[in-house]
């Protein structure tokens, strides 16, 4: 099986990982009710809007249909400009899925929090506070784990010497 490198496609997982991953530092807890209410998943979609979680998920539709045209395009390079007009037209007859994906991560999304916690979560999100939460989370979070790939990277470094060195005790010489 051919392995296809589409950026596009890396950058929405990468982006919908980053999002979960903003999900789980902003506390999520657990909301009593299985099925939210229709208010709360409108609220939660409102939050997605304003921090701009929406536009994560705006990037999956071009990505897959590219990431698809790009797997035909291998198999047969000849029909390229036929496969990039049908990915046009793809693009944007498909573009209003988005609405479908946005709205059951808000329905997935309200089901962790009670009604008057969304209420709560939106009207820090409209405050000045919130606003720049926005702005910066994203700045923070990539600072964040870039910070952790380097330490791993120098935490890695001691193992493997302190490891040679354990093993060296026991007449391993590795």
């Amino acid at each position: 099986m051919t392995k296809i490198d589409c950026p596009l496609a890396r950058r929405s997982a990468v982006l919908a990982v980053c999002f979960g991953a903003a999900l789980v530092l902003c506390g999520a807890a657990f909301a009593q009710d299985a099925k939210p209410s229709a208010a709360a998943v409108a609220t939660a979609k409102q939050i997605i809007v304003l921090k701009g979680s929406d536009t994560i998920f705006g990037s999956l539709i071009p990505g897959v249909i590219e990431q698809n045209k790009s797997m035909f395009e291998q198999q047969n390079p000849a029909i390229g400009k036929d496969l990039a007009t049908v990915a046009a037209q793809l693009r944007t007859e498909l573009a209003p899925k988005l609405d479908e994906v946005t709205s059951e991560v808000a329905r997935i999304y309200a089901s962790h929090f009670t009604e008057k916690e969304l209420t709560d979560i939106l009207a820090f999100y409209s405050s000045p506070i919130g606003r720049k939460m926005i702005g910066q989370e994203p700045r923070a979070l990539t600072d964040g784990i870039n910070y952790a790939r380097d330490w791993a990277g120098k935490f890695s470094d001691e193992v493997v010497t302190r490891m040679r060195a354990e093993m060296k005790k026991l007449g391993h010489d590795i």
